[in-house]
């Protein structure tokens, strides 16, 4: 009797390798890479069903929200490669994620494959032997309210999506789109970016002393915090608009300026000789902070944004990796429950590194989900019944990787640790200053006797406006009642109120989670859409909103309210869960959410429908300045002023990218006006060409050009007008002081710096991301600007023979080294690629076969790849395949309803 063949069906070939090397003979494991069939966009429906039902979202709202399905057309060769595989197994295990978005592709390959064996679905939240193990003997079947909630929340994003976008590309700009997480997302991050508009900056002073005790030792410093019973103001005493609070007002507090606080400061020391300053109370109180939950998917994005400075994105992939590869459980996630072995593990290495008085006496168990939390998974952790701590894996992982589990590995053995404990003692100290009155001043101080958690982690936060962060460790002598002190300094310090901050990755995740908007799993997506798209930049962590983005939150907020309303959005994501759990109908509350209930027009439908017309020029403007407005063009923002004289044409500035809204005062405005009007300065002439070279502001900075000659009189016009040769200014370059010869090097680009083996050339340039080499349609990044003009032909041949990274990329340490190949001479590395890892020379590259190790291959088994794969020669491309003009074949059978297919 021959043994059980099973065909493992997982999401990524880096998954698929790791499991394989779990599962040992009998499993054949094979990746479907991601989704194998999505709705089609309807240009790419069958010509028959474009005028149908499903012509304009794909799916059919008419009867049930049905959605026609197709295989994408990159997959349909893995589609054929799973089913030939399929053939020859006795058993099909789909072991996707154990999320929806898993239980989605688990159910589309059922849907595709139509096995004719038995179906087992398999899920585990960890890549380790013994979970494995576990889920093999707990296989379940596909679940079909997960698929449902999947389902649903897909058509909705297409609904919204197809409904609004078209809107946004009539009036604002073509190409942008609007989404239900995504534009709630741009609105925040808006509105942030209004109250820094209004907001007017406040000046106000505080008073500082250094005082000492005699005899005891610090010297510690005390703030000035009422005179005469009245409070002094502080930053938290100001509003997001820069005015004192309304709370402030009441109360009485007092705003210093520089005149009263220098004349305090110089009381203060007066009182100080005079033994007027004393202790006039003395306060301690325990001190403690617990340590914070394991990490959820939203909670590792923001401490890695703080942290690391890593994106949502680069996050969120980089803790696939560590997953798919066995190193980190699940990574979506929105529970902070540890199982028991986790909890065993993180207790037993804590205390063998830190001690066992820095574990806490019992478990911590935390709160099994979070708010509106998805599936019940456990928190991400370091996988495994025991865990490895980062200096074992050091060899292993890359610098991203490495950093990112070694916060995942702190974080958990921290919320198994103890408390940090110690005392905070806080001195109220009064004077008698002469003219003035009675002064208050008051220091505080916090010494912790136990570390606990922090002894391997201390948790991140966010900038609050106008707030210092906190020192723990500021220790105050030993003081009683009614002690003097001496004055050695008074320092009178003025301060202005600052804005609020900016949101930044990390922030905005936690603003969209505190309002219940969008899931964890999402957050990723979201951030790199309004990028994107156009909504946002970056400026260091910040993001900073566009003036694009503000036309098309204005254009939603006056006519698609309810789309950008943050509760209504809210309640959205719990009714999705609910249909997830079972507990409502999709088809329902699609209906009422499209259409309305009882059909009333109040649904999406019904609202796009009855807008009316919409003045787009009034969507895309925006008052800077009296006479002077910003306005929202198909080239990007510009300045448009009303004319000098009457009956003239209106005067225009184009506003460079990188000024940030806030930044566009009145004054910013007029200097771009009035540059804009500036035909620019004269530098010389081109001795080549006899013609004026000028310097001048544009709309992406500073740039040289030619001015070119009108046509004499008499002379025949060209039928298009050329074009004037110009170049945008390096970074290290100045428009006041640029020179002609300077203009004559820029605008001679791009530079050719020689030609590779083959004879093809190589060219030196500067381009919208920076500096580069090209050679064909091979691009290399350079590091600097004056590289273009300096760097040799050699220099270049050698930045070629690396291999090509993406941008923004870090070149990685390779994985391993061989030693040099005897053929080529050439030293034999293996390296983390996109694909899995690879053997390479700098020149051939070769995967790694999947029957080998990156740790057990030899290295004369990897010269052997490399010598097969340059006998090979480069591969072949394939020519366009030629159109037949056969007659037409009757359009293929739209994809059967959801229900019915599920049922079969």
């Amino acid at each position: 009797m021959s043994a059980t063949r099973s065909l493992v069906i997982v999401e990524s070939p880096a998954k698929a390798r790791t499991i394989a090397a779990y599962l040992g003979d009998g499993y054949q494991v094979e990746a479907s890479v991601g989704h194998i069939r999505d709705l089609p966009q309807p240009s790419e429906l069958p010509a028959d069903m474009k005028k149908g039902p499903y012509g304009k979202f794909g799916v059919n709202v008419d009867e049930g929200f049905d959605p026609y399905y197709v295989v994408d057309s990159d997959k349909k060769k893995k589609v054929t490669e799973l089913r030939r595989y399929l053939k020859d197994a006795d058993e099909l295990i789909l072991a996707t994620d154990e999320d929806r978005e898993g239980e989605a592709i688990a159910w589309h390959l059922l849907q595709v494959l139509k096995p004719k064996v038995p179906v087992k679905r398999m899920v585990f939240h960890e890549i380790t032997p013994e979970a494995i193990e576990e889920a093999k003997a707990a296989t379940r079947q596909v679940d079909d309210r997960l698929v449902d909630a999947q389902e649903t929340r897909r058509i909705l994003d297409r609904l919204v999506g197809y409904e609004v976008s078209p809107l946004l590309w009539r009036k604002v700009k073509a190409g942008i789109s609007a989404g239900r997480v995504q534009s709630v997302a741009t609105r925040l991050v808006v509105e942030r970016e209004r109250e820094r508009m209004a907001f007017v900056a406040a000046s106000y002073w505080d008073i500082t002393a250094e005082l000492k005790a005699p005899d005891a030792d610090p010297e510690f410093s005390a703030r000035v915090t009422s005179i005469d019973g009245a409070k002094v103001a502080t930053g938290r005493d100001f509003s997001d608009d820069g005015a004192l609070s309304d709370k402030a007002q009441s109360a009485g507090v007092l705003v210093l300026d520089e005149a009263q606080a220098q004349r305090i400061a110089t009381g203060l020391s007066e009182a100080g000789g005079r033994d007027a300053v004393a202790v006039s109370a003395v306060e301690t109180k325990p001190y403690r902070r617990r340590p914070a939950a394991p990490f959820t998917t939203s909670t590792l994005q923001q401490e890695a944004s703080r942290k690391l400075r890593m994106s949502a994105r680069d996050s969120m992939r980089t803790a696939q990796s560590l997953y798919e590869n066995g190193y980190i459980t699940y990574m979506r996630t929105d529970s902070t429950a540890l199982s028991g072995q986790a909890i065993a593990a993180a207790r037993a290495q804590a205390a063998e590194l830190f001690g066992s008085a820095n574990v806490a006496d019992k478990p911590r168990v935390y709160e099994k989900k979070s708010k509106g939390a998805q599936e019940a998974h456990e928190a991400i952790r370091p996988a495994g019944s025991t865990f490895r701590s980062p200096d074992e894996l050091a060899s292993q992982l890359s610098g991203a990787q490495l950093k990112l589990y070694d916060l995942i590995w702190r974080r958990t053995l921290a919320s198994q640790m103890t408390d940090a404990t110690g005392h905070t003692d806080t001195v109220r100290i009064t004077a008698d200053v002469e003219g003035v009155g009675d002064v208050e001043m008051s220091a505080s101080g916090t010494v912790i006797t136990h570390r606990g958690f922090l002894a391997v982690y201390k948790e991140g936060r966010d900038a609050k406006r106008n707030e210092k962060a906190s020192d723990e460790s500021v220790r105050l002598p030993e003081l009683t009642r009614g002690q003097l002190l001496t004055v050695r300094d008074v320092t009178a310090e003025g301060h202005t109120t600052n804005p609020p901050p900016r949101y930044t990755e990390a922030s905005l995740v936690r603003a969209l989670e505190e309002r219940g908007i969008g899931r964890p799993s999402t957050y990723a997506a979201t951030m790199s859409v309004i990028a994107d798209r156009g909504y946002v930049f970056r400026r260091g962590q910040a993001l900073i909103p566009t003036w694009l983005a503000f036309a098309v939150v204005r254009l939603l907020e006056e006519n698609l309210s309810r789309l950008v309303d943050y509760d209504f959005t809210a309640e959205m994501e719990s009714d999705l869960d609910e249909i997830a759990a079972g507990n409502r109908d999709r088809v329902q509350w699609l209906t009422d959410f499209y259409f309305g209930p009882g059909n009333d027009a109040s649904g999406l439908k019904g609202l796009v429908e009855g807008l009316g017309d919409i003045d787009a020029r009034a969507i895309n403007s925006v008052d800077i300045a009296p006479g002077i407005t910003l306005r929202v063009g198909r080239y990007g923002p510009y300045l448009e002023a009303e004319a000098p004289a009457e009956g003239g044409d209106p005067q225009r500035a184009s506003v460079p990218e990188d000024i940030a809204p806030d930044e566009l005062t009145e004054d910013k405005a007029r200097e771009l006006l009035a540059a804009s009007a500036d035909d620019g300065r004269e530098l010389g002439v081109d001795p080549d060409t006899g013609h004026t070279i000028i310097a001048k502001n544009g709309r992406f900075g500073p740039y040289v050009t030619e001015v070119l000659p009108e046509p004499a009189e008499g002379e025949a016009k060209p039928k298009r007008k050329p074009k004037p040769k110009t170049a945008s200014l390096f970074k290290t370059m100045d428009l006041s002081t640029v020179t002609l010869e300077d203009a004559l090097k820029l605008m001679s680009l791009p530079r050719v710096v020689g030609k590779d083996a083959e004879g093809t050339e190589i060219t030196a340039q500067n381009g919208r991301y920076g500096p580069y080499l090209k050679k064909g349609t091979d691009s290399r990044s350079l590091t600097s600007e004056d590289q273009i003009f300096t760097i040799t032909e050699a220099e270049a041949l050698e930045i070629y023979a690396q291999p090509k990274m993406r941008r923004g990329q870090t070149a990685k340490p390779p994985l391993r080294e061989l030693g040099t190949d005897p053929a080529t001479e050439k030293p034999v590395v293996i390296k983390d690629g996109r694909f899995g890892p690879y053997i390479t020379d700098g020149a051939t590259n070769v995967t790694v076969p999947r029957a080998e190790t990156v740790e057990g291959i030899s290295a004369e088994r990897a010269y052997e790849l490399l010598a097969e794969k340059r006998a090979k020669g480069p591969a072949k491309r394939k020519a366009p395949a030629r159109k037949k003009t056969t007659a037409k074949k009757a359009p293929a059978k739209k994809t059967a309803a959801k229900k019915t297919t599920k049922k079969s």
